[in-house]
């Protein structure tokens, strides 16, 4: 089983910036693609961004508006997620996940993998 470990979150204001990180205990962290959703409360989880197994190809959901960056660092079996622009509605409990089709997709059920979430706040 793949443990899965974020990162990063905290309270920012209004159009400022986090990075959140996802570190992985699987040495072959490298086949997995990898995606972050995010939750908010009394809402489905959302899907935010996705990256292949090689970092080659990137998606990202409604909610990035050009926002937000994905990345993967696999020699640091670690992906990231790049929050500018933040606004309150960003306001949710983010979530990183893999899936070993080793593309990225927005589907929950086809990731195998979830880690237990990190907060980000953001305040008007």
């Amino acid at each position: 089983q793949v443990q899965l470990v974020e990162s990063g979150g905290g309270l920012v204001q209004a159009r400022g910036s986090l990075r959140l990180s996802c570190a992985a205990s699987e040495r072959t962290f490298s086949v997995y693609a990898m995606g972050w959703f995010r939750q908010a409360p009394g809402k489905e989880r959302e899907f935010v961004a996705g990256i292949s197994s090689n970092g080659g190809f990137t998606s990202y959901g409604d909610s990035s508006q050009g926002r937000f960056t994905i990345s993967r660092d696999n020699a640091k079996n670690t992906v990231n997620l790049q929050l500018n622009n933040l606004k309150p509605e960003d306001t949710a409990v983010y979530y990183c996940a893999a899936t070993r089709i080793g593309s990225p997709t927005s589907v929950l059920r086809r990731y195998d993998y979830w880690g237990q979430g990190t907060q980000v706040t953001v305040s008007s």
